[in-house]
C-alpha cells in the first residue's frame, strides 16, 4: 500500500531488535483509548479502536501493498501483490456474500458498501490511482506508514485530508454527472452465481499475473528475506496478510454492520478543521443533513471509521517498534515533498468522487458485491499506470528486478 511495501527486501535482521520505547508509547495508547471509548462511547466502540490496532499491525508486518504492488507489477512485471490481493478478495466474498445476503449476522443486521457506478467513479478512481504513486501509498498504507514512522506520509496524510474535504463541497456537481444506480451482484445474480464468477476472475487475473512474471523474468520472483521470527518482528507472507484481512473485515462487518473503510473519516477530520477555523462547513449539502451532519456535529471519538484510523496508526507504531524499524527520518528531498503534497490532494479528492478508496470501494466494494468496486479497480490501476510513469520526475524510485542472462 506504500513504498515501505517493498522494504523487507533487506538483509535480515538481528532476532531481537526492537525500539522499546515507542513499543511502550503505542501499547499504552492502545490500552488507555480502549478504556476511554469503553466508558465514552461503547464496549463495541472500545473493541473496533482495538481491532484497527490489529489492522495497523497486519498491514505494516505483511508490509501488504496496493501502491507497491500495482508500481512493481506495471514496471516490472511482478504480481505477488496483486496474486495476494485476489486470494483476499477470494477470502472476502466467501465470508461476505452469504452473510449480506441473509442480511443478518450473529443476529444483527449488516450491509454492505453498494455505490453507484457512473462518471465520478471513473475519474475519481484514476485520479486516485495517480496520486497513489506520487504520494507514495494509498489510504490504508498512508496510515500504517505514518505509524511505521515515515515524516514524508504525514505531509500526505494532511494533503489527503484537505483533498477530502474539497471533495465533499464539489460532490454535488460530480454526483449530478451521468451514473447508474447501486448494483449488487448478490442480489442480481444470487449467492452461488455471484462468488463463482468473482472466483473466476480473481483467479484469471492471478493467472494473467504469473503469464506476465514468467514471460519477463523466466520464473516468479519474490525478494522477501525470511525471518527468524516473522510473527513477532515481521515479514509476513503476503498470502498470510491477505487472509488475515480479509478476516479482520469481516469482525468489523460483524461489530459495526458495514465493512472496513477508511477515507470518510479524512474528510471528517477536514470538516471539522475547516470549522475551526471559521468556514460555514456544515452549511455544504453534504454536510447538512442526514449521518453526515450528526458526524460533524458528534465528538471524533464517536465515528467508527475515525476511531479505527487511529488504531490503525497506533498498530503499525507497535509492528514497526517489534521489527526495530520505528525510526522517524525528517529530511525530505523538495521534490519528493511537492509529490507528497499533489499525491494527497488526488487521494483526497478522488476518494470522495469515486465513493471510496482502495479499502472502502475496492476492497469492501467488491467484497460486497457492488459492481463500482470494479469500476474502482480498474479505472484506479489505468491511474497507477500514469502515476508509475511520473514518479522519476519527482525522484521517485520505480523499482525493477536485475535482469540475469539465461
Amino acid at each position: 500500500m506504500s513504498d515501505l511495501s517493498t522494504s523487507f527486501g533487506a538483509a535480515p535482521r538481528r532476532l531481537v531488535n526492537l525500539n522499546p520505547k515507542p513499543l511502550a508509547v503505542a501499547l499504552a495508547l492502545v490500552v488507555l483509548g480502549a478504556l476511554y471509548l469503553a466508558q465514552a462511547v461503547s464496549g463495541k466502540q472500545a473493541a473496533l479502536y482495538v481491532l484497527g490496532a490489529l489492522l495497523g499491525i497486519t498491514l505494516y508486518h505483511a508490509a501488504f501493498g496496493f501502491t507497491s504492488a500495482w508500481r512493481v507489477f506495471i514496471a516490472d512485471g511482478r504480481g505477488e501483490g496483486l496474486r495476494a490481493q485476489m486470494v483476499m478478495l477470494a477470502v472476502g466474498v466467501l465470508l461476505f456474500f452469504p452473510a449480506l445476503s441473509a442480511g443478518t449476522l450473529f443476529g444483527h443486521p449488516v450491509a454492505g458498501e453498494i455505490s453507484p457506478v457512473g462518471v465520478s467513479v471513473v475519474f475519481g478512481a484514476f485520479i486516485f490511482g495517480i496520486g497513489m504513486q506520487l504520494g507514495g501509498g494509498c489510504a490504508s498504507g498512508t496510515l500504517y506508514t505514518v505509524g511505521g514512522g515515515s515524516t514524508r506520509m504525514v505531509v500526505t496524510l494532511i494533503a489527503f485530508v484537505v483533498g477530502s474535504v474539497v471533495g465533499t463541497a464539489h460532490l454535488p456537481f460530480w454526483s449530478a454527472l451521468p451514473h447508474l444506480a447501486p448494483i449488487s451482484l448478490v442480489k442480481t445474480l444470487g449467492v452461488g452465481p455471484a462468488i463463482a464468477l468473482n472466483l473466476v476472475v480473481f483467479a484469471a487475473i492471478a493467472a494473467l499475473t504469473v503469464v506476465i512474471e514468467k514471460r519477463r523474468h523466466g520464473r516468479l520472483v519474490s525478494e522477501r528475506v525470511p525471518s527468524a521470527s516473522p510473527w513477532l518482528h515481521g515479514p509476513w507472507p503476503l498470502v498470510t496478510g491477505g487472509v488475515v484481512l480479509a478476516i479482520l473485515n469481516f469482525v468489523t462487518l460483524a461489530l459495526s454492520g458495514r465493512p472496513w473503510g477508511i477515507t470518510s473519516a479524512f474528510a471528517l477530520w477536514g470538516a471539522k478543521a475547516f470549522a475551526a477555523f471559521g468556514v460555514d462547513v456544515a452549511s455544504w449539502p453534504v454536510w447538512s443533513t442526514g449521518p453526515n451532519a450528526a458526524a460533524l456535529a458528534a465528538p471524533i471519538s464517536h465515528d467508527v471509521k475515525s476511531v479505527m484510523d487511529i488504531g490503525i496508526v497506533i498498530g503499525a507504531m507497535i509492528a514497526a517498534s517489534l521489527a526495530g524499524r520505528y525510526a522517524p527520518v525528517w529530511r525530505l528531498p523538495l521534490r519528493s515533498l511537492i509529490a507528497a503534497v499533489v499525491g494527497g490532494l488526488l487521494l483526497g479528492y478522488g476518494a470522495r468522487l469515486a465513493y471510496g478508496c482502495n479499502i472502502g470501494a475496492y476492497f469492501s466494494g467488491i467484497v460486497s458485491g457492488s459492481l463500482h468496486g470494479w469500476l474502482w479497480l480498474v479505472c484506479a490501476f489505468f491511474g497507477n499506470v500514469v502515476g508509475t510513469k511520473l514518479r522519476p520526475a519527482f525522484g521517485l524510485a520505480v523499482e525493477r528486478v536485475k535482469q540475469t542472462g539465461c
